[in-house]
């Protein structure tokens, strides 16, 4: 044996070194980093004012963490496949406003004005999702266009009118209800967005379907060598991305006690922020919903944290700025990975 190829042999079989290990490890779990970071957040705000931690600061928190983790459901599912959706507030907000005027103007019962809502998030989930799969279109063209449209039809069926919670049945605001645990207040729309990440966490985990997501995020040609429709899945990812900015829109009349046209000004930007912070990777194939739970927290921790600490609100601003550009790097590092 040459001595070439004993040093060939001892490079290929070096044991990895610390930093591998770690590139490994965030490779096979993304949702590792948003957690260190979340318990570091906490414990830095608790320091710099105890009334963080109290069961009424944390219970406001998850309240106002709700809307976003929902809305971060769908968005993390278009991502993974390497997709981004700029329509998400609009499609949250149309199906809100439909579900809203139809039941306090036109007189449909709760369960009724809610389905139709549903249904309107998942006709527009269906029109992204047809110009993405038959037209070829690129995700961020096409849901920057129907930001616009969507929109646009929201203000021209409402008139830009907002409609309170009381003129509404009590299913539609049933998700603004509260109650305790402990010392803690809890209200239905985090119970329904708890499920909800329970539900398509284990779908993404453990069935064929969600498989095939990662798969087509990852490679979609190789994807479609091994027999995966990769227009039927991203089709399926957008319709399901739809339902639940409708369910999200739910949750968010429960918590803004109205539903008003203007209700989500920066959701498209929350919501890309906590999945991004929370680990999936903007090239599509790696994530996972809890990352991105976890990336809303972080931000919300931030938003409440520096408020309690007496900082300016544009540094809240500034750090969530930087941890986004600290994710996408850590990304970019971590795919170097082999998986």
């Amino acid at each position: 044996m040459t001595t070439q190829t004993v040093t060939a042999d001892a490079v290929l079989h070096r044991p990895p070194t610390p930093g591998q290990r770690v590139q490994k490890l965030l490779h096979r779990y993304p949702w590792i980093s948003p957690a260190v970071v979340l318990v570091v957040a906490y414990l830095a705000f608790s320091m710099a004012n105890p009334r963080f931690a109290e069961p009424g600061a944390q219970s406001l928190l998850i309240q106002q963490t709700a809307v976003v983790a929902a809305l971060a459901v769908g968005q993390t599912l278009i991502i993974l496949t390497a997709g981004i959706d700029l329509s998400v507030g609009a499609i949250a907000i149309l199906s809100m406003m439909v579900m809203a005027k139809a039941a306090s103007e036109n007189g449909m019962s709760g369960p009724t004005a809610l389905l139709l809502g549903v249904a309107v998030g998942l006709g527009a989930g269906l029109v992204n999702g047809l110009l993405v799969t038959r037209i070829n279109l690129p995700p961020f063209i096409v849901t920057l266009g129907t930001l616009s449209i969507f929109t646009a039809l929201t203000l021209i069926y409402t008139g830009g009118t907002s409609i309170q919670a009381n003129v509404l049945p009590d299913l539609l605001s049933w998700t603004g209800e509260s109650f305790a645990i402990g010392e803690f207040r809890i209200t239905t729309g985090v119970v329904l967005v708890i499920v909800l990440y329970g539900i398509l966490g284990y779908a993404l985990s453990q069935t064929a379907w969600g498989k095939h997501v990662y798969a087509v995020g990852d490679d979609p040609e190789a994807a479609r060598l091994a027999g995966v429709s990769s227009r039927r899945v991203l089709l399926s990812v957008y319709l399901v991305a739809g339902v639940v900015y409708a369910l999200a829109a739910w949750v968010l009349i429960g918590r803004a006690g109205a539903a008003s046209p203007n209700g989500l000004t920066e959701a498209n930007l929350a919501s890309i922020t906590a999945v991004v912070i929370g680990g999936t990777s903007l090239f599509g194939g790696r994530g996972a919903l809890i990352g991105s739970l976890l990336g809303a927290l972080i931000v919300q921790s931030c938003t409440l944290g520096l408020a309690l600490a007496g900082v300016d609100d544009h540094y809240r601003l500034l750090a969530v700025g930087a941890l986004v550009i600290l994710a996408v790097s850590a990304d970019q590092w971590i795919r170097k990975a082999r998986a």
